[in-house]
């Protein structure tokens, strides 16, 4: 490769819906909509499980966690993407774009392992309920949720490094809303064949084992569920882990499209990334933080007792 077509990029071009400053303006009421519904429904959820004693167990502690994770997540790009739909300077320093990859890799890897482990706790709660106090107790669960930090900060730190070391060519644009590392490793001008094996071989340990772990332990659940004989007690046993059900499947569907889908050369390759993938990558990254908070509250009675609880103290 000549030299001539390599530089030193300083900053990237994100360019989101560029060209369309109607879509931008409406997408701009949506996402500012969605990223305060983001942090009210999760705040809340972390608010009521720090002050209400009935919901000091391993799976609002898990949960809490979650409602962190969303609301770091959707911070680390919904801000910048806001900002950019209002400004005509669409751009983001390099040291700034690999904070971002950082962040936004750290929380999606975390969030994977930590769904894994919510779905043990259900498995232990409706399999082992006797043993469940034992087995999930605070000495357990706290390493867990550590754990599944700890995997995200790692995971990220590797990757996030080993993609500002490449070389990127003079075309600084980034057909992205974020800097979303697939969208940036597309813009290197070498052989990324390492950064995608290391990418596989991540994946495979913190999003699809995970996933593995919850797919064995819902398949006991519902095992379990089905041997119970009244129909009101397998509605019980259903419902208290329904919720986590719901977003398992709305959060691993979006990412396992995302990143699973097989790319060609040529679409790494493209100017133009597709329409769905934007979509999609904004689905995953707004829509399913504000759901989740949603599922929880109206598939829950707890936490709708807690909510009202704690209204009535603000109240009166």
């Amino acid at each position: 490769m000549e030299w001539e077509n390599q530089t030193i990029l300083v900053e990237f071009f994100l360019k989101g819906l560029s060209g369309y400053p109607r879509l931008e303006l409406l997408f701009f009421v949506l996402i500012l909509i969605m990223y305060v519904v983001i942090l009210l429904g999760n705040g809340t959820l972390i608010l009521i499980s720090i002050l209400d004693s009935h919901l000091h167990t391993p799976m609002y502690f898990f949960l809490g966690n979650l409602s962190f994770l969303d609301i770091c997540y959707a911070t680390t790009s919904i801000p910048s993407t806001l900002v950019s739909f209002l400004s005509e300077r669409k751009t983001i320093t390099f040291s700034g774009c690999a904070v971002q990859m950082f962040l936004g890799l750290a929380m999606g890897t975390t969030e994977c392992v930590l769904l894994g482990m919510m779905a043990f706790d259900r498995y232990v709660a409706i399999c082992n309920p006797l043993k469940y106090p034992v087995i999930m107790s605070k000495k357990s669960y706290v390493p867990m949720a550590a754990g599944s930090w700890f995997a995200g900060v790692f995971n990220s730190a590797v990757q996030t490094t080993l993609v500002v070391q490449l070389t990127f060519c003079r075309n600084n644009v980034i057909n992205h809303f974020s800097c979303e590392i697939l969208a940036v490793m597309k813009m290197a001008c070498v052989d990324i064949s390492d950064n995608e094996f290391i990418m596989l071989v991540a994946t495979t340990l913190f999003t699809l084992m995970p996933l593995l772990l919850i797919v064995i332990s819902y398949s006991l659940i519902i095992s379990s569920i089905l041997k119970i004989r009244t129909s009101d007690g397998r509605s019980k046993a259903f419902s208290t882990c329904s919720a986590h059900l719901t977003v398992v499947i709305i959060f691993y569907g979006t990412i396992l499209f995302m990143y699973m889908k097989p790319k060609t050369k040529d679409t790494l390759n493209s100017d133009d990334l597709d329409a769905t993938d934007k979509l999609i990558s904004m689905f995953y990254g707004v829509i399913t933080p504000m759901m989740n908070p949603l599922i929880y509250s109206l598939r829950n009675k707890d936490v709708k007792e807690a909510v009202k609880h704690l209204l009535r103290r603000k109240v009166f």
